[in-house]
């Protein structure tokens, strides 16, 4: 497909319109944002079948240019996603705005008093993939902590896209607020991505959502700063000692109730005291659900009917009913396992040994370390965050689920009176 053209004064007209609305947001209170968002949901409900339609053209779209099955789910919409959408944004209305939060504060000697409250990071940049239900979970969450937002959405969700920053924008005007607060670049395709990513006179922060490549672009390309969300290549580790029950249904769920999301299993490794016991009950179940298992040479002397592990499916992110399994001689060799291969999104263990249990927790480098539960908690509404930005991988600002907190800075407010340093 052609790059349509670039008017880079068009663009950055967008950019400066955005950057205009974001002062108005900073100043908005929890009161008018709530009402946009109420809006928000109302009007996703109103244009429901509209979605869905515009839906079902990058569905067909996306089928007739190979897109992968795990990007079509994540690229679907229905009725009932739709009212999911929707609800999320109530669940955000609930939840504390954090602006003007006081973070820390004092009284100095001097009798100088110094607070650090939480402010709009301004306006938010946010490149992701065939996901249209990031257009609004992105967007809500900015406008509650009070950010304009710039969206890119890519090509495979663009119609889909279109009608949500109308609803979007529709939102804020019918509450009182800009609907300059949200844009879109959909329209340049990948020139308007590279732009976005340029534009440091008005963006604050770029968010990337989506497949390591498409993350590692925007880390390599950016001038802006960039918050740098993950794949998820994450494991799984059954220790000696985990009990059979667990074992197979936190892998089951772990694997097969989202496979095409990131905090999904793609790894599993078992300690070889207790492979002959787990093992066949585990894949039994997987098996029975469509999983197709690349196992090594130990798990394949248990189950010869598997499909052989390559080197490089240890370092895949399959996205699909897809996982790989191998048998570890301890938990030592788990742990070296993770460190070669982990993308620190979300790694687990299961286990009723507390000693491995706690060495797991404070050895494994993740942005979320599990013990004896599924892999697929890791997402920021059932963190209680509502819906999330992302899930960070990085250690600066954020990390793990982004939330509101997460989309705000920080800033000293210091009152005196007529106070001088001596």
């Amino acid at each position: 497909m052609d790059e349509p053209d670039l008017d880079p004064d068009v663009l950055d007209d967008r950019l400066a319109a955005a950057k205009a609305a974001s002062y108005r947001l900073a100043r908005a209170s929890t009161a008018e944002k709530d009402a946009a968002l109420a809006e928000v949901a109302a009007i996703l409900r109103e244009r429901a079948d509209e979605i869905v339609a515009a839906n079902a053209r990058d569905l067909e779209a996306g089928r007739d240019n190979g897109l992968s099955t795990g990007l079509l789910d994540r690229l679907a919409l229905d009725v009932r996603r739709v009212g999911a959408l929707a609800d999320a944004v109530l669940e955000v209305i609930a939840l504390t705005d954090p602006i003007g939060e006081t973070v820390s504060g004092r009284s100095l000697p001097s009798g100088v008093r110094i607070d650090q409250v939480r402010v709009p990071l301004g306006v938010v940049g946010a490149i992701y993939e065939a996901r249209p239900n990031v257009t609004i979970d992105i967007a809500v969450l900015a406008l509650k902590s009070g950010n304009a937002v710039v969206l890119r959405g890519g090509s495979a969700a663009e119609q889909t896209n279109a009608v949500l920053v109308e609803v979007l924008r529709s939102a804020l005007e019918r509450a009182g607020l800009p609907g300059d607060a949200v844009q879109t670049v959909d329209d340049f395709g990948r020139t308007g991505a590279r732009h976005l990513m340029q534009a440091r006179e008005y963006v604050d922060v770029l968010i990337p959502r989506g497949s390591a490549g498409l993350i590692r672009a925007v880390v390599d390309e950016a001038r802006v700063p960039v918050i740098e969300t993950g794949a998820g290549v994450v494991h799984m580790f059954l220790d000696e000692s985990a009990p059979e029950e667990w074992a197979v249904e936190l892998v089951h769920n772990a694997k097969v109730q989202r496979p095409s999301v990131c905090n999904a299993l793609e790894t599993l490794l078992v300690h070889r005291a207790a492979a002959e016991r787990l093992l066949p009950a585990v894949i039994d179940r997987l098996e029975a659900s469509g999983v197709t298992v690349h196992a090594d040479e130990r798990v394949r002397a248990i189950r010869p009917d598997t499909v052989p592990v390559t080197d490089e499916d240890w370092a895949t992110e399959h996205m699909s009913l897809d996982l790989s399994v191998g048998v570890v001689d301890s938990l030592d060799d788990a742990l070296a396992h993770i460190r070669r291969y982990s993308t620190k999104h979300t790694e687990a263990i299961v286990t009723n040994d507390l000693a491995n249990a706690e060495r797991f927790l404070n050895e494994v480098d993740a942005a979320a370390v599990m013990v004896n539960a599924s892999t697929r908690f890791t997402d920021g509404a059932e963190f209680g965050f509502g819906a999330e930005v992302g899930i960070s991988t990085q250690k600066l600002h954020a990390r793990g689920p982004m939330g509101l907190p997460q989309l705000t800075s920080t800033k000293w407010i210091v009152r005196g009176a007529g106070h001088v340093r001596a």
